[in-house]
């Protein structure tokens, strides 16, 4: 039997508790960024095919990144086919596939749990069971067993983890503090902002007591992403901090090594979290807003040809729609070669006709020419934007 004060003399940093005092203004900034930020996301109307090809996009590039980090090959197209069971993995990378199979199940089964508004707590229970599924039908170690505390001495690097006799003890020390009072939404605070330290903080215990034989990595990052998804935190976004950790993996490594030596002081690793975090949403953020300009240019344009009736007008409009829809920069000659539809439109027409529907179009303000290029005129709809000063 192991004396179960062991740990603090080896790992002195497991303190089971998180002094923020010394975190930074411009973090505590930057979380109530984030949490705004994602209000924004929650709240911003999107059409139902958008909304699902979003929630795709980040899925697979959790789902990648998260396994990326641990040696996983598979690149995000590829996991996006495996999402979409449109997979063709020879046998040699079939167990690549399981590995994205497994954290794919899970992170369906924490979705699933906030859809059925399911408020799912953190116990050693529940994280057994995420370890089991990161671990399901792959290859291990005969020491290592699926969904079980660790019987034996790990080590990462020069990293050793604490004693395998201590693992069930510090498993349940750390759930009865991130269940406990210290993570209770207070007020001043936004509960985001406060869900975010929680699941960087559980992300790095959990790394530190390292309680299995193998999936460690991808254990916490499941419950990073459980505890981001369940505060509110949108699910797209909730897999931003894996795309931060895999992105920058080596910085991601020497920070984890860095904090344990700085005696438990985790306000460094926050600070790192949560400006990759921000990134993430800013990034997110982007690629809403330029779907929202494409349905309002969509809109625009349907409006502009509203009482143009005829064939002319309808290959005009159809020219109009496909310059927004691949917003680029096209020559004349290219024009043709946007689409199937334009390619048909103009098959069998005088070149001049081309030109005569571009002059038509630039005459309504839809499309604009630059350096003999023609591209989508977006100014007619963002006439509110803030003006920039230009140099």
């Amino acid at each position: 039997m192991t004396n179960a004060m062991t740990f603090k003399e080896t790992h002195p940093w497991l303190l089971f508790q998180a002094d923020l005092s010394n975190l930074a203004p411009r973090t505590w900034i930057q979380l109530g960024e984030c949490a705004a930020k994602c209000d924004q996301i929650s709240s911003v109307p999107l059409r139902p095919a958008v909304k699902d090809e979003l929630q795709l996009v980040y899925l697979a590039k959790g789902i990648q990144a998260t396994t990326a980090i641990e040696g996983n090959t598979l690149t995000e197209e590829e996991v996006r086919k495996i999402i979409e069971k449109k997979s063709q993995t020879p046998p040699s990378r079939e167990y690549l596939e399981q590995e994205i199979e497994n954290i794919l199940k899970a992170c369906n089964l924490i979705a699933q749990h906030i859809r059925d508004d399911l408020q799912v707590s953190i116990s050693p229970q529940k994280i057994r069971e995420y370890n089991l599924i990161v671990l399901e039908n792959l290859s291990t170690p005969e020491n290592v067993r699926p969904g079980e505390f660790r019987q034996h001495n790990v080590s990462v690097g020069r990293y050793l983890a604490p004693n395998p006799g201590e693992v069930h003890l510090l498993v349940e020390k750390l759930c009865n503090w991130l269940n406990g009072d210290e993570f209770k939404a207070v007020k001043g605070h936004h509960p985001i902002s406060l869900a975010i330290i929680k699941a960087i903080i559980a992300h790095l215990y959990i790394s530190w007591i390292h309680p299995f034989g193998d999936g460690n990595g991808r254990t916490a990052r499941l419950i990073e992403f459980k505890i981001l998804a369940q505060s509110g935190v949108p699910l797209p976004a909730a897999h931003l901090l894996s795309n931060h950790y895999n992105s920058t993996r080596t910085e991601y490594y020497n920070q984890l090594e860095r904090t344990s030596k700085a005696g438990g002081r985790v306000t460094d690793f926050v600070a790192y979290a949560v400006q990759g975090f921000l990134d993430g949403l800013n990034e997110q953020l982007g690629r809403i807003l330029e779907q929202q300009i494409q349905i309002a240019l969509e809109n625009f344009i349907h409006d502009r040809f509203r009482e143009k009736p005829g064939e002319t007008w309808r290959r005009r409009r159809h020219l109009a729609l496909d310059l927004a829809a691949i917003n680029r920069a096209v020559s004349k000659d290219e024009i043709p070669l946007i689409s199937k539809r334009i390619n048909h439109a103009y098959k069998d027409k005088n070149p001049r006709t081309i030109s005569r529907d571009l002059d038509k179009l630039m005459e309504m303000r839809l499309i604009e020419r630059i350096d003999d290029k023609y591209l989508i005129d977006k100014r007619p709809i963002m006439a509110f934007l803030p003006v920039r000063k230009t140099d």
